[in-house]
């Protein structure tokens, strides 16, 4: 391989020097929700890094042949054991700096079966009160819930693009 523009590109790519395939470099995809039982939402505390031992929603990389929804639920799944049914797009985030789009679903969340995985040491009902904001993993993850609590609050949830601009050191 060898870090040269393609013709008809405008990026340096990594291109093979015996046939034309390009290597593409493409943002990670990761998707989750937010599930929501009654007024409270599930919260899953990291069983691994990054952020081990922190608080987030459940989210995760995007697989291939996977719809964003599927995955949503399937990372939900793996992270607390539950089962949680699509309800809408919620957030979009551009996080450029990590080459990154997040995209985090509405969800409702059918039952209390959920419980400690291999990915989440401990899972559990917040209310908005109990949510442990200085617990928790990712930036991307506080802005979805402040979003998610000021839009409860107000009645209507939309669907918003949002950027994640700046990196605070211990936290993304």
């Amino acid at each position: 391989m060898e870090e040269k523009i393609p013709v008809d590109d405008d990026h340096i790519r990594a291109v093979c020097t015996k046939c034309p395939h390009v290597q593409y470099e493409n943002p990670k995809m990761v998707v989750g929700c937010i599930p929501i039982f009654e007024d409270k939402i599930l919260l899953c505390k990291r069983n691994i890094e990054p952020r081990k031992g922190k608080w987030t929603l459940p989210a995760g990389y995007l697989e291939n042949k996977e719809s964003v929804q599927d995955g949503a639920v399937r990372e939900t799944l793996e992270e607390t054991g539950a089962h949680v049914q699509i309800i809408d797009p919620y957030r979009l985030f551009n996080i450029v700096f990590v080459d990154q789009i997040y995209l985090m679903f509405r969800a409702e969340l059918g039952d209390q079966m959920f419980g400690p995985t291999s990915e989440s040491c401990e899972v559990r009902l917040f209310t908005e009160a109990q949510i442990p904001w200085d617990e928790i993993a990712f930036e991307v993850i506080r802005q979805t819930l402040v979003d998610f609590f000021l839009d409860r609050k107000q009645g209507a949830y939309s669907f918003k693009i949002r950027d994640l601009k700046a990196f605070r050191p211990g936290i993304l």
